[in-house]
């Protein structure tokens, strides 16, 4: 039976992969010192089983090894993550991506630990070569600029993780994640989704940063993790790197709209008006840059595992709708 550690597993995809793991029959264990994650996101599981939870930081070096020697698979998902916080912490983003990336690999390397790394469609930049492959070059900003800390940080993650590989032969599989959403996600570090969502409950007009015209792809956070527990199950995944999300290509101002309708019932007169425009540079910082387009070529995974989305951006918000009415009541 598969021990799996899930770094960072009480966060919003951490707790869905950890429950669907557990219903893979696997023993989930999750480290997490709650500093983006939530225990409401796995109260739930707190009495199964084949559960167990260690509050802490992976900088623990002396717990971190602990929990390492007892499992088979690494899920790295611990993280600095979301644009709002990336852009108001950068040394904290920095730090915590690499070094925290660096600490899991040397511990998985003492035990041979299979490693999949979670990182990002931040990578590929501001490239404007539309749909994003794996193999694509990368364009990123100037260092003077915040906005492109987050994608350096994943991109030496990805780079550390794949020098294992080759040098040492650890088996590693990253995975480059496109807008998951779904229950759970919070809108605290800039999630659109959530955002929306909790701005439309509340009868508050729904904030849109630029002019809405940005494409995004969002992709259920069950598909995704669906995808990560195959990469996983894969012996061909070793050693290379994949793309996770969604194809459907929606404008932020359509997923505004889209969410407005869903909250009123179908109702979409007068839409526009509960919308407000707010600049980047109000809604981050001046300079700012952020992308027109961000679309994944999901072809190898779809080779690999014959993985594909299968759950509609609607239903997603019917979901994430959902979840933020209950958690009201």
């Amino acid at each position: 039976m598969t021990r799996t550690l899930i770094t960072g597993g009480a966060g919003f995809i951490g707790s869905h992969l950890a429950e669907t793991l557990l219903g893979r029959g696997q023993h989930v264990t999750i480290i997490d010192d709650l500093s983006t994650g939530s225990l409401e996101n796995i109260r739930h599981l707190m009495d199964h089983e084949r559960f167990r939870f260690a509050i802490e930081t992976i900088g623990n070096e002396m717990v971190l090894d602990r929990l390492v020697s007892e499992c088979d698979v690494i899920y790295h998902l611990a993280a600095a993550v979301g644009v709002q916080l990336i852009i108001q912490n950068p040394v904290h983003t920095i730090e915590t991506n690499v070094m925290g990336t660096e600490a899991v690999l040397k511990a998985a390397l003492r035990y041979r630990a299979k490693v999949l790394v979670a990182s990002t469609s931040e990578v590929y930049g501001k490239s404007e070569h539309v749909p994003y492959a794996e193999s694509d070059d990368v364009t990123l900003g100037p260092t003077a600029r915040n906005r492109w800390a987050y994608a350096a940080s994943k991109m030496v993650d990805e780079f550390l993780a794949l020098a294992y590989h080759r040098e040492h032969e650890l088996p590693v599989v990253v995975f480059r994640l496109f807008n998951t959403v779904g229950p759970r996600q919070t809108g605290q570090y800039g999630m659109v989704i959530p955002r929306f969502v909790q701005q439309a409950l509340g009868r508050q007009p729904l904030t849109v940063y630029g002019d809405g015209s940005q494409t995004r792809c969002f992709c259920n956070v069950l598909d995704a993790v669906r995808a990560i527990a195959g990469l996983a199950e894969t012996p061909r995944a070793v050693g290379q790197v994949f793309n996770i999300g969604s194809t459907e290509e929606v404008s932020i101002l359509d997923v505004a709209r889209r969410t407005l309708a869903l909250v009123n019932d179908g109702e979409e007169s007068g839409w526009r008006e509960q919308i407000s425009l707010v600049p980047y540079a109000q809604a981050y910082a001046e300079g700012f840059e952020d992308m027109l387009r961000r679309v994944p070529d999901i072809s190898k995974i779809g080779g690999t595992i014959g993985w594909q989305p299968t759950i509609p951006l609607d239903e997603t918000l019917r979901q994430v709708i959902a979840y933020y009415r209950s958690a009201a009541d």
